[in-house]
């Protein structure tokens, strides 16, 4: 079995089709060869949820790896829950319905597959999303101290700052693929501060064309993995012909 076919799979629910396919669309950015699928709305295209259509989704995403199912209100996950109980015993053992925010759930959900995880890693990337982390609650009092506090990198560690250079801005799929490469690295890595293993911590930055990024590693070790990521940005991703005026 291939890894592709090993890796957990994503079933999106809503009670709205459009939503649903909405929030799959932007997973699916993050993750291309990730499975992601939705099921939305009723059986006749209305607002509710459909037992049939959930039931196929999640036998269409576990591939092997476990699907996990990101909900939206209370009888959406009632829906996803019963499907998961119809289900054989050993794909059943490999489902799990998460509480996590619909979008950021399903998008670290996502990034996390994308990245290897198994069904516990990317079970709890989806949780992270709502769980008051900094990249969660940006905004709050607690992670505003967090950052006015946050540790220098050690002297023994490597740090570079570059611009950013593609119309993007550090958002999205560039930083999706940032944090993937990322996370290739046994050491720690931060941008401006801020996990450079996470893509919600990344995005939370809110970094635009022309931005500074500073890429750092309190590892001794971390020179590679810096320079690799900074000079990921440097490249505009791919997209440099694409790339801010001047740059």
């Amino acid at each position: 079995m291939s890894v592709e076919q090993t890796r957990v799979g994503i079933v999106v629910v809503s009670h709205s089709g459009r939503i649903a396919e909405g929030v799959r669309e932007l997973a699916g950015q993050m993750a291309p060869s990730i499975t992601i699928l939705d099921a939305g709305g009723d059986a006749e295209g209305g607002l509710g949820t459909d037992f049939a259509r959930v039931s196929d989704a999640l036998m269409g995403a576990d591939t092997g790896g476990g699907v996990l199912v990101l909900a939206d209100l209370g009888s959406a996950i009632m829906t996803a829950e019963s499907a998961i109980e119809f289900l054989d015993a050993e794909r059943r053992s490999r489902a799990h319905v998460s509480p996590a925010p619909l979008v950021e759930g399903a998008v670290a959900a996502a990034v996390a597959a994308e990245q290897g995880g198994d069904l516990a890693a990317v079970i709890a990337a989806a949780l992270s999303a709502g769980d008051g982390t900094p990249a969660a609650s940006a905004n709050s009092a607690d992670a505003l101290a967090a950052e006015e506090h946050r540790p220098e990198v050690a002297p023994l560690g490597y740090a570079r700052s570059v611009v950013v250079v593609n119309p993007e801005g550090l958002h999205a799929r560039p930083a999706a693929e940032f944090a993937k490469l990322a996370a290739t690295f046994p050491v720690a890595v931060t941008v401006n501060g801020r996990d450079g293993k996470s893509l919600l911590q990344i995005m939370s930055l809110g970094l635009m064309p022309g931005a500074e990024a500073e890429i750092a590693s309190p590892d001794p070790d971390g020179r590679a993995a810096v320079d690799a990521l900074a000079d990921l940005i440097e490249s505009g991703f791919g997209d440099r012909g694409n790339a801010a005026p001047g740059k």
